[in-house]
Formats: C-alpha cells, structure tokens, sequence
C-alpha cells in the first residue's frame, strides 16, 4: 500500500504544483508538497540516506532547468526567487520525484536503460502537460528542441536518482509494504 500512497501523494503534489503556477498562487501548493516529503522521510527507516538523494535530486533539477531557461529553451510563468532559477514550486516537484525512487518507481531498480527509456519518454511529457496547464512556455528557442533537452535530462535523471540511492531496500518504502 505504500507505494500505492506514494504514486497518489506524487500525482497529486505534482498537479497542485503545476496549477499553483498556472495560476500565479504556488504558495500552498508548495507548503502541502513539502509537507508530505516531510512525512516521506520521517516514515523511512533511514531519513538520512533518503535526505541524501533527495538533496542531489534537487541539486540536479534546479541546475538541468535553470540551464533550460538560461538557453532560451523554457519559461516558467510563476519565477520566485528569481527569473535566472527555475522556480520554486519545481524545485519541490524534483525532490517529489525522488520520493517515488524507493516507492512506486521502485520497480526500475537494476534496469538503468528501462529507467532512461521512460525518464526520457516521461519527463518531456510532464513538462509538455504543465506548458498546456499554463504554468509555463516553450521559449524562444525551438519546442522541438526544447522536448529533445528536457527528454536528455530525464533520460540521465532517473538512472542517475537510483545510483546515487543508497537507502537498503528492506528500509525504503518498498520494505514497508
């Protein structure tokens, strides 16, 4: 049941994120998301590994997007703390997707290429479905490349979230099933 609840806390954390942005209101969106990552770690047996990999997933989500902005390739509609970052409510939405790696992606754990594979299918489609929800824009530069770059980032993200996991299985939420 836990990964069950840890995909419906995701799905609902990211579509709360998305129309917070839309609509020009992130704040409680990002409180409630924090909230729950908050309840994800204290509920792991080892909150220290999972800080670990939530921290470099954050790390890598604000520098891959905020790259994505500076090239001309994305706009994010709502930009706090500043136009030069990706925004705020995205920088929760990358630890989100961190939660899922010992929960309900837990099923990619030793298939590297079935995680690039899907990362790189999903994440471009992710971020197309938050462009037509209005909580950003393709940029200046090509849509086309734009889906490209977004696809290259998920497609090393997601393998890269489960190398650097160093949570044991049996203490993750795949354990508290």
């Amino acid at each position: 049941m836990a990964k069950f609840w840890n995909f419906v806390f995701f799905q609902l954390g990211w579509f709360a994120c998305v129309l917070g942005a839309a609509n020009q209101q992130v704040f409680w969106a990002v409180l409630v998301t924090s909230a729950y990552i908050a309840f994800h770690v204290w509920y792991l047996n080892e909150p220290k590994e999972s800080l670990g990999l939530l921290s470099k997933a954050l790390l890598y989500g604000i520098v891959t997007d905020s790259l994505l902005v500076q090239l001309g390739y994305l706009n994010f509609h709502d930009s706090w703390p500043t136009s030069h970052l990706s925004p705020v409510w995205m920088w929760v939405l990358w630890i989100l997707v961190a939660t899922t790696i010992n929960g309900s992606l837990s099923w990619l754990r030793g298939r590297p290429i079935l995680g690039a594979f899907l990362g790189g299918i999903c994440g471009p489609m992710s971020y197309e479905a938050g462009i037509r929800m209005g909580a950003g824009s393709w940029g200046s530069g090509s849509q086309t490349i734009g889906l490209m770059l977004v696809g290259v980032v998920w497609a090393f993200a997601i393998p890269l979230f489960f190398y650097w996991d160093r949570t044991p299985v049996e203490h993750g939420l795949v354990g508290n099933t």
